[in-house]
């Protein structure tokens, strides 16, 4: 118990690291101060550009697997590797280090699927690709994988403490992007636009 305590503290604080904001001082600007304000890859990447963006995904996503990955690796059951993806998730959107807040938690989540099924992520790619290519803007991608999630979680026939993992982040991403929700129901979500040089006051 006390190890599993352990590494579900040790899964929060790993999702808690702020890649965005690492990457974006590496490059020279607080991704917090410009753009939507918000720290990840789609925001780092109007900003920064490609390369930013996809250190900041591949480091986002990095930090919801690695936890998961090392629960596996020491043979705990589902109801611990739920419970250490949830805390890596936490962490993604709750950051320690950032006085809790954090981003919308979906490159941590890809990680933390990819990590438990990566047939789950196939189905969520799926949507969020159908949707993206269809309207250009990724925060309704990115909800639509979010949806797609539980059920593909359920259709799969994964334990049903992955389900309850799976219901949990998807509520959780929707609370996080209320504010763009609001946004899309009046018509006023930007399309997504890389800009390399700078920044921009679209929110994502």
């Amino acid at each position: 118990m006390i190890t599993e305590t352990l590494l579900i503290l040790a899964a929060y604080l790993i999702g808690s690291i702020p890649t965005g904001v690492i990457v974006g001082r590496m490059r020279g600007f607080d991704p917090r101060a410009v753009g939507s304000g918000n720290i990840g890859a789609n925001n780092v990447a109007r900003v920064g550009g490609t390369s930013a963006a996809v250190l900041t995904l591949a480091g986002d996503a990095l930090k919801g697997a690695i936890p998961v990955l090392i629960a596996r690796a020491a043979g705990f059951n589902a109801v611990a590797i739920a419970w250490v993806g949830l805390a890596a998730f936490i962490g993604a959107i709750c950051s320690v280090f950032l006085g809790f807040r954090g981003g919308k938690g979906i490159a941590a989540g890809l990680g933390i699927w990819l990590a438990i099924s990566p047939m789950v992520i196939v189905c969520a790619l799926a949507a969020f690709i159908v949707v993206v290519a269809i309207s250009r803007i990724v925060s309704l991608a990115s909800i639509g994988a979010a949806i797609v999630l539980p059920p593909a979680v359920a259709i799969l026939g994964l334990p049903h403490h992955y389900l309850l993992l799976a219901i949990l982040m998807t509520a959780l991403v929707l609370f996080r992007f209320r504010g763009n929700i609001q946004r899309l129901s009046r018509g006023e979500e930007p399309t997504f636009q890389l800009k390399r040089n700078s920044p921009t006051s679209a929110a994502s």
